[in-house]
């Protein structure tokens, strides 16, 4: 993975030694709030409900060993003993003092991280597919790719005030699991028929209250034009979006209002007039980065296990967690393992200090010392030798992280909602719980298969419900949480906004409305059919009229969705 040099390090100390004394003027009342509040963005720092939260960037997903204890120790010095994953591969502390946060940002600078540009109107944190160099459909590692971005990106003295927050991500293999679709710009590597590397560019994605699906802005852009085009893009933004209304300031509402065309034709000004040599990609410089992941010492041959298959069989509880929580790796002898956060008595995306630590010791263990974080609130490890795996899974399983349910559907995505979030009409921890509680049984999520169910407290759609198989929308509705429901929706390749079902349903509902569902599909299906596939063949009214005893959408009489926070 990448390390820092010494311009990176000189930067992350400066930006520090400058936030200490700006918490330091704002508590002794030289600083205003809305002179703070602009500030304290910029450095990941947000005011929810009860306290602080601090975002801290994993750029791409990777952490080191090192800074997982440093995580760690934060959590148990300065927060109650937990982080929280969020949908972009980074960090949360939820209860820090404002007065420590200068003292956090030290010990994260001390192991090689920031929060920089984790919030605020600019570039965020550059997002990756979690499989990146490991998946099997890889065409290339877009991670060399993503450190570029990252690098051009952060303190950018032209694009740190644009119109609202801008989000990239970059993928390098067949399959999307980055949800390109729902970026401001989302790339992916391709080849040329002539050979030639390249992106292809999509633009004007994202969900929250105007949830739309990224258009094709280029079929093919050459590899070593990719600065100079996202630059193109980022100055066309910055100059003509909206600044009037936060609520139609990003990027797919400049799209939608010209139109793609007219969109395309203005970048395309932009870039022939602009681009040149001093943003041209140097094959060197991507060479260099890419040096920093170069693939670990794989050695198959003493990787495999003979006696694994035996191994396998003997144990129906780690065959149970073999089958659910590994994939297929790109190295014969090696799987990836994936460790969800998503248990029962556990928010979704929560992970304790103890076991931030425990999870350092065996990525040094079994997996050359990496754990990537994944958008839907997760962990990996990578590369695990096939002889390593049972050991790791009884290591995993001593600390509560080794839950078979990867991939059901209680492994969902969830935000933090009126638990913690300002901006929430409604619950969604409880939400999940009640759902988790509700489907504990291992044989019964095996059987449903895949599902894929994301929870929103509120329409900014941090909980990506637009996009989920079953998506959960929290509204208030007369001072009450009540939830609205879609379907259909996929962030993959075959991108997808979810159909409304109906009228929003009460919080005691929830669980039960989606047990419903889920028996609809389970008597439609046809085999080796998941649920969003006999969603498109059948349709909504089966389930709406299980849900709502009608084929039609009903009046809603719930907070108008533009009013919602």
């Amino acid at each position: 993975m990448y390390r820092y040099d010494v311009y990176d390090h000189r930067l992350v100390a400066d930006r520090t030694t400058q936030f200490r004394d700006q918490v330091r003027r704002y508590l002794a009342g030289e600083l205003g709030e809305e002179e703070f509040k602009q500030l304290r963005l910029r450095n990941g720092v947000y005011l929810q409900r009860h306290a602080y939260m601090l975002r801290v960037a994993v750029p791409y997903g990777l952490l080191n060993a090192r800074q997982l204890r440093m995580l760690a120790a934060i959590a148990r010095d300065f927060d109650r003993g937990y982080g929280h994953l969020s949908t972009r591969q980074n960090v949360q502390f939820n209860w820090p003092r404002l007065a420590d946060i200068p003292d956090i940002l030290d010990r994260l600078a001390s192991v090689e991280m920031h929060a920089i540009q984790t919030s605020g109107n600019l570039v965020r944190n550059i997002t990756s597919d979690h499989l990146a160099g490991v998946a099997p459909d890889e065409i290339e590692d877009p991670r060399p790719w993503c450190e570029l971005l990252r690098q051009w990106s952060t303190l950018h003295p032209e694009f740190s005030w644009l119109p609202r927050k801008f989000k990239i991500a970059v993928i390098g293999a067949k399959s999307d699991r980055s949800a390109i679709h729902f970026h401001d710009i989302g790339l992916r590597i391709v080849h040329h028929s002539s050979g030639e590397r390249g992106f292809q560019v999509l633009v004007g994605g994202g969900l929250g209250r105007t949830p739309v699906i990224g258009k094709l802005l280029r079929e093919f852009l050459p590899a070593r034009e990719l600065l100079s085009y996202i630059e193109a893009v980022l100055r066309v933004y910055n100059l003509a979006g909206r600044r009037d209304n936060p609520q139609k300031a990003r990027i797919k509402i400049l799209v939608n209002t010209l139109g793609l065309d007219a969109f395309r034709t203005r970048v395309e000004a932009e870039w022939l007039a602009t681009r040149g040599p001093a943003l041209e990609v140097d094959e060197h410089e991507i060479a260099t980065l890419r040096g920093f992941f170069a693939p670990p010492a794989y050695d198959s041959r003493s990787a495999i296990d003979p006696e694994f298959p035996a191994r396998v069989a003997a144990d129906p509880a780690f065959e149970r967690w073999y089958v659910h929580n590994t994939l297929a790796h790109k190295v014969d002898g090696y799987r990836i393992v994936v460790v969800p956060l998503k248990t029962r008595g556990r928010a979704p995306g929560d992970i304790w200090a103890s076991q931030l630590e425990a999870l350092a010791g065996l990525a040094e263990r079994y997996t050359f010392g990496e754990v990537r974080t994944t958008h839907e609130q997760n962990l990996v490890l990578a590369d695990v030798a096939q002889r390593d795996l049972e050991a790791l899974w009884r290591g995993l399983d001593g600390q509560g992280l080794a839950h078979p349910n990867a991939g059901t559907v209680t492994d969902m995505i969830c935000c933090p909602g009126l638990d913690f979030c300002a901006l929430a009409n409604a619950g969604s921890i409880n939400v999940a719980r009640a759902v988790q509680e509700r489907f504990e049984r291992l044989d019964r999520l095996y059987d449903i298969g895949e599902v894929k169910l994301k929870v929103s407290g509120c329409m900014n759609a941090c909980g990506h419900h637009h996009v989920g198989h079953i998506g959960i929308l929290g509204v208030d509705k007369h001072g009450a949480e009540w939830y609205q429901f879609t379907l259909g929706g996929s962030a993959d390749d075959d991108a997808a906004l979810g159909q409304r079902l109906g009228a929003a349903v009460e919080k005691a509902r929830v669980a039960e409305v989606v047990e419903q569902l889920l028996d609809v599909y389970l008597a439609l299906r046809e085999p080796s059919e998941r649920f969003i596939d006999t969603y498109r063949r059948v349709g909504i009214a089966p389930f709406r009229e299980r849900i709502h005893g009608i084929d039609t959408p009903t009046q809603d009489h719930c907070r108008p969705l533009a009013a919602c926070a």
